[in-house]
């Protein structure tokens, strides 16, 4: 049996009237807040979920506070991880508004990503969605929409007229947010997981002296005769001690008793080709002194076999070479150069090690012959040519030996000598230390020192990490059971 034709269920005259009055009621007791529409950069389609997004569109629409005496009870919770704020909102806002003011640029925007940008996605624009951001005006915070209701109330007249949204505190994790807005932009501009990347344009030059033998013969030179198989390990090289005198007044320019080490010690460089591990060749730490004979060198470990290496004696030759200044910023091996001797003899050849952007060790090659007086050792400045520039806010930014990428959050540059600041999020790895960090749309490029990741920049009333530490005195989570067995 069909419906009575003479009793209308809900007129649009009558469905008009009701949306009108709603908004008038809405205008009149409603706040403005800002609609902040999340778009999808990267989804993990497997596991259904977004890796990463941004906001940088707002939009102002009026809503009504159903939250009258304040946040949802119970929304704050202590937990073994520290406090979590959950408080929660609840807004109501109007079909129609939604739909006639802030779905069409929604519309639009999607256009011209399809155009343009086709990695972003809204996913949704006909009516508020899950996941994007409610700036609250009156306490200054960012909600995120966990639910929308559509059909409360139900279907009043045949027609729904609002949306219900419930809205909990905004927890930040690397979304690029920037609409423009001060007072919203300012809200996150120190909130989230970031990562601290120290940069540097030039650096200090290294600085060394020599300690030499002037009449004590010491090892000058190790020849690898043999350079072996299956070193997947560094061997240790052990030098035979001399048979010599104890007498130390022919070395000169010895900083501290540890120097007068009578036997020679040296290391070995292993090297793989082809897919064969061997032993590239054998460097002097130390020539030691008093030495009649040439040593023997013997080399054990490193789990391989069949290297053989002899050693050479002369007089007036290099003892080691100590570092007076590491220098800084040296992200490639410098080139040592030392004098020769006054007289007749060979000339010192040295190589060396860096560690973190400072000369660490330097080696001897061959430690020379001849040398009456100490040489003068020269290391090469550190790279200039890299370090100009201004980063974008926003920009990506890549390194040039990892491969990883990040967007540019802020861009501290003092000038001159002193360290660069480069703060970036949205990092999909970890940056090498010595890389070149080199802006996409910028084209600034600066060598990175350090870095430190995810810098968490919490609230200043959190106290997690206290709260952390005291807790593992009181209950050992390591166990199966922390609050004990029967």
């Amino acid at each position: 049996m069909s419906l009575n034709p003479f009793f209308l269920q809900g007129s649009s005259g009558e469905q008009s009237l009701i949306q009108d009055l709603i908004n008038e009621q809405l205008r009149i007791y409603g706040i403005e807040v800002y609609y902040i529409p999340r778009k999808l950069l990267k989804t993990d389609r497997i596991l259904n979920e977004v890796q990463s997004s941004k906001f940088n569109d707002s939009f102002i629409i009026e809503a009504y506070l159903n939250n009258y005496e304040g946040s949802s009870p119970g929304s704050d919770i202590m937990s073994k991880f520290g406090i979590s704020l959950k408080n929660e909102i609840t807004l109501t806002i109007s079909k129609e508004r939604f739909q006639e003011f802030i779905s069409p640029f929604l519309a639009e925007i999607m256009s011209i990503a399809r155009n343009y940008y086709p990695g972003e996605n809204l996913e949704l624009i006909d009516r508020p969605k899950e996941g994007d951001l409610i700036y609250f005006p009156l306490g200054e915070r960012l909600f995120e929409i966990k639910r929308v209701e559509f059909e409360k109330p139900f279907y009043q007249l045949g027609k729904n007229y609002i949306y219900e949204i419930l809205c909990e505190l905004f927890e930040y994790e690397d979304e690029e947010i920037s609409t423009g807005i001060d007072s919203i932009d300012d809200t996150i501009e120190e909130v989230g997981y970031i990562t601290d990347l120290k940069l540097v344009s030039f650096g200090g030059s290294a600085k060394c002296e020599a300690i030499i033998n002037t009449l004590l013969k010491g090892v000058s030179s190790i020849t690898l005769l043999n350079d072996g198989y299956n070193y997947t390990k560094i061997p240790n090289i052990i030098i035979s001690p001399p048979e010599g005198t104890e007498d130390t007044s022919s070395i000169i320019g010895a900083i501290s008793t540890s120097d007068f080490s009578k036997t020679a010690t040296a290391v070995a460089i292993t090297t793989s080709i082809n897919g064969v591990n061997s032993i590239k060749e054998i460097l002097i730490t130390n020539s030691g002194y008093g030495y009649i004979k040439p040593p023997t060198v013997t080399i054990i470990g490193g789990n391989g076999a069949g290297a053989i290496a002899t050693a050479g004696i002369s007089s007036g030759c290099i003892k080691s070479i100590n570092i007076v200044d590491k220098g800084d910023r040296y992200y490639t091996t410098p080139t040592i150069t030392i004098s020769g001797p006054t007289g007749s003899g060979t000339t010192s050849t040295a190589v060396a090690r860096i560690n973190s952007g400072r000369l660490s060790e330097i080696l001897l090659v061959n430690a020379g012959s001849g040398y009456t007086s100490l040489p003068t050792i020269t290391v090469s400045p550190p790279d200039t040519t890299i370090g100009f520039g201004t980063y974008i806010i926003s920009e990506k930014v890549t390194g040039s030996l990892s491969g990883v990428t990040a967007k540019v959050k802020s861009w501290d540059n003092p000038g001159g000598d002193i360290d660069k600041l480069l703060r970036v999020y949205l990092n999909n790895g970890t940056f090498s230390e010595g890389e070149n960090i080199v802006g996409s749309s910028s084209s600034a490029i600066y060598k990175l020192k350090s870095h430190i990741s995810d810098t968490s920049i919490t609230e200043g009333y959190s106290k997690n990490d206290d709260i952390q530490e005291e807790s593992d005195k009181i209950l050992d989570f390591t166990e199966s059971n922390p609050f004990g067995t029967y």
